[in-house]
């Protein structure tokens, strides 16, 4: 992996967390590809499990269209739970690039931290854990074609999944 590639792939990823961090959700969708896989499976708890993270239920389940209606309900009156708007974080770190399976694809690995706080509440939220991308390069730009986000929490400590890892 060149040290050049390295580098582009941490600026999109930086890119993608700064489109977050300030709520330019339709300029987000569009570091989507078309057919973007977007899942967060539920953690089992179960003790010396190989894979603690169960296939068949999610917390998050999503396709393009699903997160575009979801974007699409943040700019209506409906969204109520972002009403104020929170202030968030996403923190990118231990950013891992490989080789995909053809030249325009790579397989990513990234530790996140997710911090929300809303009003006046002196606590803010956290979420933490890796995530799990493919990015493809399409028509000279990179984009999210999957992700798996498997979060350290058995129990999601959030007050509701009204945001995007």
């Amino acid at each position: 992996m060149s040290s050049d590639l390295y580098r582009e792939i941490c600026d999109f990823l930086y890119h993608e967390a700064y489109l977050l961090d300030t709520r330019q959700y339709k300029e987000w969708l569009e570091l989507l590809s078309d057919d973007v896989e977007y899942r967060m499976p539920v953690r089992n708890t179960v003790e010396k499990k190989d894979d603690p993270f169960e296939r068949q239920g999610y917390h998050l389940d999503e396709s393009k269209v699903s997160l575009k209606t979801r974007v699409n309900r943040l700019y209506t009156n409906a969204a109520w739970v972002e009403d104020p708007p929170p202030r968030q974080r996403h923190y990118i770190s231990n950013i891992v690039v490989e080789p995909g399976s053809t030249a325009d694809e790579c397989r990513v690995r990234s530790y996140f931290l997710f911090r929300r706080s809303r009003g006046s509440e002196q606590h803010a939220e956290e979420l933490s854990g890796v995530r799990h991308d493919v990015l493809v390069k399409i028509n000279g730009e990179w984009k999210i074609r999957e992700r798996i986000i498997y979060t350290d929490h058995a129990v999601i400590p959030t007050m509701n999944l009204a945001m995007f890892l």
